[in-house]
């Protein structure tokens, strides 16, 4: 059974399995059983798509450069040390690809162009097999309307047995602003209808930027009331934000009077993190929970430099989502409910050497951190009591370079084969996660972290293992 099939009726059972699977040996190191986590889903990235699949799994994808990545994971917040499928695209400047499920094939929706951001367009491939990450992924071409003006950040909405399709594009050939525009489907390839305008910027929090901007629509429908989520301001500033657009299902969806524009934003900076936008909605796995995975800046005026974070959400009464604010970073959530819970290490308790010493800190885990990470052998090393088996380590990590360089640490069990991991420079107690997969075996395993090149702290790991046996 995987980790993402749990429902809360086993957690109990669950919980005994991990403290027998992950546990401590020595003084050196103690690590507690969690049922949360840091909020940071990927230190790297942006325009994140997450989907949950009938056969349980969490389908990712986000903006990875000349290519499309899927990723598949049984857990949401165990995504980064998920199995992936590079798929080749042939063209440029890929961007806000999206995986749907229509009709019993699989579909990525994606802009491209040929090196110049004027000839982004929109564009599809279908793949029939049930696993995405399986199969032949065949080009169908480029999805348009009669305009055939610059589009991106296509999505399908799928409602009363009809498919339409959403996406951010200009009015003309020049870039004065992205509209929102929407047109019927008659297939998952091919729209069948004139393009119709149904948001452009227009309140002083889309228009404070130039050129002005609505992109990214999400949809997530809710008792018949249709909840267009999109991305506004400029996306390389803090202003970036979420707005809102709704329409009643029963409506014309064609007709622009269908839809009601809010008149703020409903997702905002705060907290620390700066520009959140372009989102995607998922829901926990035994589905109780509402979730929004979206990215920000890394840090204030970090431009298109951003990462992947996710968070709960609820309701209101209206059936309008209730996004709050960004989660404070230094504030575990509660894990998504139904994924198993992990065993979390504080770094201070482990063996320290070359240098490196416990500092406190107020932002960190249990109020310090590790750190000075200076010389050639500086390390921190811990003992853990294990189950043999593959594990997902989730370490919380710093770099403040001044030159704004990379870091890496090698990470080895028992002073074995080593894995490498990166630590994004963001700036101290700006914490990141660096994930690394590794094999332990029965009994005592010695984990640890050496300095490679470049400069970091550590706060704390998280260990959970990758697979969990049929009980």
């Amino acid at each position: 059974m995987e980790t993402g099939k749990f429902g809360k009726a086993l957690l109990p059972a669950i919980c005994l399995f991990l403290l027998a699977q992950v546990g401590c040996a020595g003084s050196d190191a103690k690590g507690d059983e969690r049922d949360d986590f840091y909020n940071l889903l990927m230190q790297d990235g942006a325009d994140p798509w997450m989907y949950k699949h009938t056969d349980g799994y969490y389908y990712f994808t986000k903006t990875t450069g000349s290519d499309v990545t899927v990723w598949k994971s049984a857990s949401i917040t165990g995504m980064d040390g998920a199995p992936r499928r590079v798929i080749p695209t042939g063209g440029h400047n890929i961007w806000a690809p999206e995986l749907h499920y229509i009709h019993g094939a699989w579909y990525i929706y994606y802009a491209m162009d040929d090196g110049d951001n004027v000839n982004h367009r929109m564009y599809v491939m279908e793949n029939t097999s049930a696993d995405p990450l399986q199969g032949v992924w065949k080009q169908k071409g480029q999805i348009t309307d009669t305009t055939n003006r610059w589009a991106i950040d296509g999505t399908v909405l799928q409602v009363n047995g009809e498919l339409y399709f959403i996406w951010s594009g200009w009015e003309g050939k020049e870039n004065i602003r992205q509209n929102l525009y929407i047109a019927h489907m008659s297939n998952p390839w091919t729209i069948d209808s004139e393009r119709v305008e149904i948001s452009r910027p227009t309140y002083a929090w889309e228009t404070n930027h130039s050129p002005q901007v609505n992109e990214g629509p999400q949809v997530a429908i809710r008792n018949g009331i249709i909840n267009l989520v999109y991305s506004a301001s400029g996306s390389w500033t803090n202003d970036y934000c979420l707005g809102l657009i709704t329409a009643d299902v029963t409506r014309d969806l064609l007709d622009p009077a269908s839809w009601h524009k809010r008149e703020e934003p409903i997702f905002v900076s705060g907290n620390g993190l700066y520009g959140p936008g372009h989102h995607s909605f998922t829901t926990s796995p035994d589905g109780t929970e509402d979730w929004i995975v979206y990215h920000v800046a890394k840090y204030k005026d970090a431009g298109w430099n951003r990462e992947v974070r996710m968070q709960p959400f609820t309701w209101n009464a209206d059936n309008t989502p209730n996004l709050g604010v960004p989660a404070d970073p230094n504030l575990p959530l509660s894990l998504p409910s139904g994924e198993v819970s992990r065993v979390r290490y504080e770094a201070e308790k482990g063996q320290l050497g070359g240098g490196v010493t416990v500092l406190e800190n107020p932002e960190g885990s249990g109020g310090k951190s590790v750190g000075r990470f200076e010389q050639k052998d500086s390390y921190a090393e811990y003992s853990i009591q294990a189950s043999a088996g593959e594990y997902l380590l989730l370490a919380r990590t710093a770099n403040g370079s001044a030159a704004g360089e990379m870091a890496y640490f090698d990470l080895s069990v028992d002073i074995g084969t080593s894995v490498t991991a990166a630590v994004h420079p963001k700036g101290w107690n700006n914490w990141g996660v660096s994930t690394a997969k590794i094999q332990l075996k029965d009994g005592v395993n010695k984990l640890r972290f050496t300095k490679n090149r470049g400069e970091f702290e550590l706060d704390c790991f998280d260990l959970l293992p990758l697979k969990i046996p049929e009980s």
